[in-house]
């Protein structure tokens, strides 16, 4: 009998305890999943940083943290933190993203806004250009950014994507490096940041980074807030070198209401609900995990201490 620590905010608890539960159970896994267990009798960890464990060396025989978030950078970095860190890629958590990168370049791409915001009510039937005549870039090509990418690939959009180190994705032209980003960036008309947060990409978007941009691009991030330079971006828009912004997260969330972003004419601010975890699909992917475990086999999604994701 496995024990198995819920180490999330209370509240999660209703919605993941069902669940977990039965994914447990349709795993084979015979084991005990609770908010209240003895520290030192804890076999996994299901957790969300912003939880109250912050210290894992009481946890004696712990084999591995499940964690219930995509992001892992305000946990891999824990000292206390010895054991196999997972992150949460479940297939709802893609779907998800994909639909909202999706619809937001679309939105872009057929010059949405002109119409549903006419004042005016002028009448331009000029046909937007055809999919394939489009750039979109991607900074991050990973399993979020990789899945978006072939989602409008399959579209017929142009397609190009930038990863920290070299990759090869089909229907992708894909780019690494400082040079490969400015040959991204100036190219792309639309830029879509599904990068994870490190030191290496704080402010990739930076008034540097903007200024190779392609004149009138713009920009969506369901990524992570601290990937753009809120105040370089807020210049770019200004001078009219980016065009308009949708960000569905920030430094500081929610967002606070006298930050600039709200009532600003060329900005799209959504309440970071591009991608959401799905307690029963994070469940089955928490449930597979520890049954690999449990087999010594490979554990998915494991988290690189030494890249910071």
């Amino acid at each position: 009998m496995l024990n198995v620590l819920f180490a999330a905010r209370s509240e999660k608890w209703a919605e993941y305890q069902a669940p977990l539960a039965a994914a447990f159970a349709d795993a084979g896994i015979a084991a005990t999943i609770s908010p209240d267990l003895p520290a030192p009798d804890v076999d996994y960890i299901v957790y969300a940083p912003n939880s109250d464990v912050q210290d894992f060396r009481p946890f004696a025989r712990l084999k591995a943290v499940l964690n219930l978030w995509a992001g892992v950078e305000e946990i891999i970095g824990n000292p206390t933190l010895t054991v196999p860190l997972t992150r949460m890629a479940d297939e709802g958590m893609t779907a998800g993203m994909v639909d909202y990168v999706v619809a937001h370049v679309m939105r872009y791409h057929v010059g949405l806004d002109a119409h549903v915001i006419n004042p005016g009510h002028v009448w331009d039937n000029t046909p937007p250009p055809l999919a394939r005549e489009r750039s979109v870039a991607f900074l991050g090509i990973g399993a979020l950014g990789g899945a978006c990418a072939q989602a409008l690939a399959a579209l017929g959009f142009r397609i190009s994507g930038w990863s920290r180190s070299p990759k090869s994705l089909q229907n992708v032209d894909c780019h690494s490096g400082r040079d490969g980003l400015r040959a991204m960036l100036s190219s792309a008309e639309i830029v879509v940041l599904l990068m994870p947060l490190t030191d290496a990409t704080r402010h990739t978007l930076n008034s540097e980074t903007l200024g190779w941009m392609r004149p009138g691009a713009r920009i969506i991030n369901p990524g992570r807030g601290p990937l753009i330079d809120d105040g370089a971006l807020l210049a770019a828009l200004a001078s009219g070198q980016i065009a308009h912004a949708t960000l569905d997260v920030f430094h500081e969330e929610p967002l606070p209401k006298d930050h600039p972003y709200w009532a600003h004419p060329n900005v799209t601010v959504t309440p970071h609900i591009a991608s959401a975890t799905r307690p029963h699909l994070a469940a089955e992917r928490i449930a597979e995990n520890v049954r690999r475990s449990e087999a010594g086999l490979a554990m998915l999604d494991v988290a690189d201490k030494n890249a910071g994701y």
